[in-house]
């Protein structure tokens, strides 16, 4: 077994990695910038991504790197901070791996680097990057930069590859960040669904990919990782069915986005339509985020549960949680 170092280990994402890592025998060194005792990791380590003194240390006796450290914000004004941590802490964190001789860099993107459209198309790896829109919103601009930066530092001795998955839902989001669009509609906060399309995976699937992609998968790739890729009208409609609440009323029209686009100013703090969405969000949800995720089925045995699945433990893990205003059910069984 390998010592493998995991960045951003107390995100919703790093802490079923770690668990995952740490169930088949690996010695996992969790990394947070608050060194927080997380479940499964043989050491926690204190550190920040863009310090390399930090990297150093935290990369000593390393055989392989899981590059999770992250920050999701649509928040124009975090612009400068999600460079910082996405580029900054990338390079530094591939600098520290490189110099103690770590094998491989699992590096952790998102799907939106590439697989985003105005259009109904399902996107794959090698299509070309939607630069025009990227470049709008600072949070998959900074990962695209953070993303090209580490596959080309991928070299032989140094393997570095990426895992680029679409919107994680399942259990364990304990900032709510990833699952907000979950939480609104089990607070009636979804009165229209958006005009545009989802894509999304449940995170046990991606920490189980990641895994995977510690011993398979080709260097200086990037891999797609998807659970289901629906219009929101389908994915309101499956929370309802699963939740046995009643879907949004029908869809917003498709020139909500136009006229956000031409008029700058308008709901720069927010947007209310009986819910409440910043700007970005309702922008983005007027695109289609479909991605094609065959390159992982096949380089690296990838696996999703059934989304229905994915959706049913996300809403019972906010209920139980008490993430939502609705009444919690009573846990039963172990």
């Amino acid at each position: 077994m390998s010592t493998i170092l995991v960045t951003g280990a107390t995100g919703f994402l790093g802490r079923h990695v770690v668990r995952v890592l740490a169930a088949v025998g690996h010695e996992v060194l969790a990394l947070s910038r608050g060194g927080t005792e997380l479940e499964g990791a043989t050491r926690n380590l204190k550190g920040d991504v863009t310090c390399r003194e930090d990297m150093d240390r935290a990369c000593e006796g390393v055989d392989m790197v899981v590059h999770g450290a992250g920050m999701v914000s649509a928040d124009p004004e975090d612009a400068g901070l999600l460079y910082a941590l996405h580029v900054g802490g990338t390079e530094t964190t591939l600098a520290a791996a490189k110099a103690a001789g770590v094998q491989r860099v699992v590096h952790i993107s998102t799907s939106g680097t590439v697989a985003v459209s105005e259009t109904r198309q399902m996107m794959d790896e090698d299509h070309e990057t939607p630069r025009q829109l990227i470049q709008r919103w600072p949070y998959y601009r900074t990962k695209l930069y953070a993303e090209e930066l580490a596959l080309a530092a991928s070299e032989p001795g140094f393997e570095v590859l990426s895992l680029n998955p679409s919107l994680l839902l399942g259990p364990g989001d304990v900032t709510g960040e990833a699952t907000k669009s979950v939480r609104m509609f089990l607070d009636d906060q979804v009165p229209m669904a958006p005009p545009g399309g989802i894509s999304f995976v449940d995170v046990r699937d991606v920490a189980e990919a990641v895994k995977a992609a510690l011993s398979q998968g080709r260097a200086g790739q990037r891999y797609l990782l998807a659970g289901g890729n629906m219009p929101f009208t389908a994915y309101y409609q499956r929370l309802a069915q699963v939740t046995d609440r009643p879907a949004p009323a029908g869809r917003a029209p498709r020139f909500v986005k136009r006229i956000f686009e031409f008029l700058p100013g308008l709901g720069k703090e927010e947007v209310g339509f009986g819910f409440s969405v910043d700007r970005v969000g309702l922008l983005q949800a007027c695109h289609f985020w479909y991605c094609d995720d065959s390159r992982a089925r096949k380089d690296l045995g990838f696996w999703t549960r059934d989304p229905n699945t994915t959706l049913r433990d996300t809403c019972a893990d906010i209920l139980w949680a008490g993430g939502s205003r609705f009444a919690a059910p009573e846990r039963t069984g172990a």
